[in-house]
């Protein structure tokens, strides 16, 4: 007689905290994962830009250059590069390993709200408070961004970009996918000021949280609503959501001091995980593995799952 197979066990999510880094930064803005997970950047609002290797819990090197906070990094695909974006406009291009400044973009009118590089980290795409994207040649000595999207009719909060698309949320409450290769603009209205907006990682999908404290998650291509999940809080701040390391559930900060999960699926609420006492100001979810980091003040936090062993011996 044939056993039955076991059951393939349910995703873990990160509700054990491992660490807890003091940044240094005054208030962290944003904390971002570099391409494989192994590597952190957080976003300070004393102008620095740092790199991490947040589960040893050590700085590896500040960047110094922007002329007001920053609000918003990314790694490029060889880990070489970074992004950042900040309040004083600017779009600074970094050396990884000499910590120098490469380029500095100038040109939006405005804060800069979230930047990303394309997929070859030859473009720099940055989203600002003016309504536009701009897309800036990394390679380029010319000043001017090689184009502007200016379709949003409010501040540009949240910009995504995969290997032929480029996904952006606005105050205005619209959600536009800019197909490159089509050549066409998709937009789907939700209503509410959108504060993040992402891909799901088979691409299917686009997950959109709004100022009406209410995650969507809309077909990518129909933009018919799939799902809706709801019980956090956010009325006020531009706060992160995304989905975790395989698609199972959508994940988001909160302004009462958690992040929630919920079954994608379902839609039910699955763990609410208490970060502090304030607002958790952004979140991070490893590429493939379940561990999350978020910010909130002046620190970030490390989370794996309860089955998690580090391999010093610690946690």
């Amino acid at each position: 007689m044939a056993f039955p197979e076991p059951k393939p066990r349910g995703p873990e999510l990160p509700r054990k905290l491992l660490k807890t880094l003091d940044c240094g930064q005054r208030a962290v803005r944003a904390v971002r994962f570099n391409v494989d997970g192994n590597y952190c950047l957080t976003c300070g609002s004393d102008k620095t830009l740092k790199l991490w290797s947040p589960l040893r819990g050590t700085l590896l090197r500040t960047y110094s250059g922007h002329g007001y906070e920053v609000l918003d990094a990314a790694g490029s695909f060889d880990n070489s590069s970074l992004c950042s974006g900040g309040g004083d406009k600017a779009v600074v291009l970094w050396d990884v390993a000499s910590g120098q400044v490469v380029r500095k973009f100038r040109g939006h009118a405005g804060k800069v709200n979230t930047v990303q590089f394309n997929e070859e980290a030859t473009v720099i795409l940055s989203g600002s408070i003016d309504s536009t994207i701009r897309c800036w040649d990394c390679r380029s000595r010319r000043p001017e961004p090689i184009q502007t999207l200016d379709e949003a009719k409010d501040g540009i909060s949240s910009v995504k970009v995969s290997d032929h698309e480029v996904l952006a949320g606005s105050v205005d409450g619209r959600v536009r996918r800019y197909d490159l290769r089509m050549g066409q603009l998709f937009s789907d209205y939700v209503g509410s000021p959108i504060t993040c907006t992402c891909f799901s990682r088979d691409g299917q999908c686009t997950l959109v949280s709004s100022l009406d404290s209410t995650l969507r998650l809309l077909d990518k291509d129909t933009g018919e609503l799939l799902g809706e999940y709801t019980g956090h809080k956010n009325r006020e701040y531009k706060l992160d959501c995304c989905l975790s390391e395989r698609d199972t559930h959508v994940v988001s900060c909160s302004e009462d001091g958690k992040v929630f999960f919920w079954d994608l699926v379902e839609g039910a609420l699955a763990l609410a995980l208490p970060v502090g006492p304030s607002v958790v100001q952004s979140l991070a979810y490893h590429p493939t593995e379940p561990c999350l980091l978020t910010a909130m003040g002046g620190s970030i936090q490390c989370w794996r799952e309860e089955t998690y062993k580090a391999e010093d011996g610690t946690g």
